[in-house]
């Protein structure tokens, strides 16, 4: 496969991946408009921005004593990170930016994966914020999360299994393990910024990861901080948590053909190998959570990294 192929696919997955994650918080951000109290909906907000690791458009989000987040703030907000076309991380960019790599590696996609993907960007691509909100920005949210999981099931019905399959899942792993790791890490932190834990940051979170059913089997009704870092980072039956995640970043990789770039390749499966057995191994006994997640996400920087590294940008000096 030629490289700006595979690098193609591996970006769709991404971007796409990116969409649909930001959809889904979003849904849950404006649910929580209607009757929650301030000091949720301004926990919703910080933790959205704090995983992107971008400023809001309206300055700092602090809250005060007399604070009150207006429809009007929302609105803004939710502009900023669904519609904004200069935000990288919007959910318009991150649609437009992997319905692009589609279109590109049109010849590497079933058509109708292309049908699928390309029918539901012109059904948003001319919408706005106002559009959305005098509506109802919840069922927007969820109409764009029901087009992409038919888009990855449409994928899974038609799409080739070969490299170019591999590299479209590897990059909707590797996308999916930055942002949890990213919103886990955003949650710890705003939990030991406040006097105590919330139970209502943590359901949501459960919801977030279609995990909140799989916590009441394993555990109870009474949401736990610990518990739902637990089944989040370490299940491996639940299909959204950190290690399953890990196991699929290290299986597609292993069942990629070797290419010129050896070396590179072999170390990049070390390094998924030696993540996912931190995350399997380390986690149970470890006492700072908080630092063991920022190395993963350390770590899934550098699995990024070496996805360009041994298929894309490789000396082809050193392959001759």
């Amino acid at each position: 496969m030629l490289s700006r192929s595979a690098q193609g696919l591996y970006w769709m997955g991404r971007y796409l991946e990116r969409a649909e994650r930001l959809c889904r918080l979003l849904r849950l951000q404006v649910e929580t408009l209607v009757d929650r109290p301030i000091r949720e909906i301004y926990s919703g907000w910080s933790r959205i921005y704090a995983s992107l690791n971008r400023e809001p458009p309206v300055g700092g989000l602090e809250l005060g004593a007399n604070d009150d987040f207006t429809l009007a703030d929302s609105y803004t907000l939710a502009d900023d990170l669904t519609f904004e076309r200069t935000n990288p991380d919007s959910v318009w960019s991150s649609f437009a930016k992997g319905r692009e790599n589609a279109r590109q590696t049109r010849h590497c996609i079933s058509s109708e994966m292309w049908t699928c993907l390309n029918l539901a960007y012109l059904r948003v691509q001319e919408l706005s914020i106002g559009d959305i909100w005098r509506v109802s920005p919840e069922r927007f949210y969820a109409e764009i999360v029901r087009d992409l999981d038919t888009f990855a099931g449409v994928a899974e019905a038609t799409m080739y299994r070969g490299e170019g399959w591999n590299f479209l899942q590897l990059g909707r792993h590797i996308e999916r393990v930055q942002l949890s790791v990213a919103l886990l890490l955003a949650q710890i932190a705003t939990d030991r910024s406040q006097d105590e834990a919330y139970g209502a940051d943590w359901t949501s979170l459960l919801h977030l990861h279609q995990a909140f059913d799989a916590y009441g089997r394993s555990y109870s009704i009474e949401v736990q901080p610990d518990r739902v870092l637990d089944l989040l980072v370490g299940d491996p039956l639940l299909p959204g948590s950190l290690c399953r995640s890990l196991d699929s970043v290290a299986s597609e990789l292993a069942a990629i053909p070797p290419g010129p770039a050896s070396d590179a390749e072999a170390a990049l499966q070390r390094l998924a190998s030696r993540l996912c057995s931190l995350v399997r191994n380390d986690w149970p006994d470890t006492e700072d959570r908080q630092e063991l997640l920022e190395q993963v996400g350390e770590q899934s920087r550098n699995l990024h990294r070496g996805v360009s590294a041994a298929y894309v940008d490789y000396d082809t000096a050193d392959t001759s």
